[in-house]
């Protein structure tokens, strides 16, 4: 019964006009699924080498600061086993660049006293904000654009729509340059409110 109605709801989402914007993001969201998951799986598997990275080389160095000032990164007790494991350096990650929360507050301390780490720090940054998220974006956005152009019966109501929209335009437009409300209108008529007329004018451009 719940699916009768759930398939009830996307005929009327699917005839409604005034609904036309939800139905393309319903039909962009289940067009894109696929195009999402194996994104997510990308930017997994980027996070996690820049993850094992981390692992291997800035954790050894948290350890010492911690040992040298143990106030270094404040009340952070997160911060200590931030990348202890791949896993915990994969949240870290996703907490600080992804989500953009505390970027600096493991990030800096390290960077100043070994500054090759900037290496990882920055260019993790630069590869999953400017790199994988950008391109989840263009790859999301041209699987769409791709089923839409083969989705022909979509296409063609959405043409018959522009018709009907372009009908009633120029209907109002017809009736505005009828000043004698005779309901036809001559050539010259034509001419005169394509010159006077500046909504006609630009229509006709």
């Amino acid at each position: 019964l719940r699916l009768a109605r759930v398939m009830r709801l996307l005929r009327l989402l699917r005839k409604s006009r005034a609904l036309r914007e939800l139905q393309k993001l319903v039909i962009m969201m289940s067009t894109c699924m696929k195009a999402l998951i194996w994104s997510f799986i990308f930017c997994f598997v980027i996070m996690t080498v820049w993850a094992m990275l981390m692992v291997e080389m800035v954790h050894p160095i948290i350890q010492d600061l911690y040992k040298d000032n143990p106030g270094i990164f404040g009340d952070c007790e997160q911060c200590l086993r931030a990348t202890q494991s791949v896993m915990d350096a994969n949240l870290l990650l996703f907490k600080t660049v992804i989500a953009g929360d505390s970027w600096g507050l493991i990030a800096v301390p390290v960077i100043e006293k070994h500054p090759a780490t900037a290496i990882i720090f920055v260019g993790s940054l630069l590869t999953l904000v400017f790199g994988v998220l950008n391109l989840i974006v263009a790859v999301v956005v041209d699987t769409f654009a791709d089923a839409r152009d083969r989705d022909i019966l979509n296409l063609a109501e959405e043409m018959e729509q522009d018709m009907e929209a372009d009908k009633r335009f120029l209907e109002r437009i017809f009736n505005r340059i009828d000043v004698e409300k005779s309901g036809h209108l001559s050539l010259e008529q034509l001419a005169d409110g394509a010159r006077k007329d500046a909504e006609f004018q630009s229509r006709l451009r």
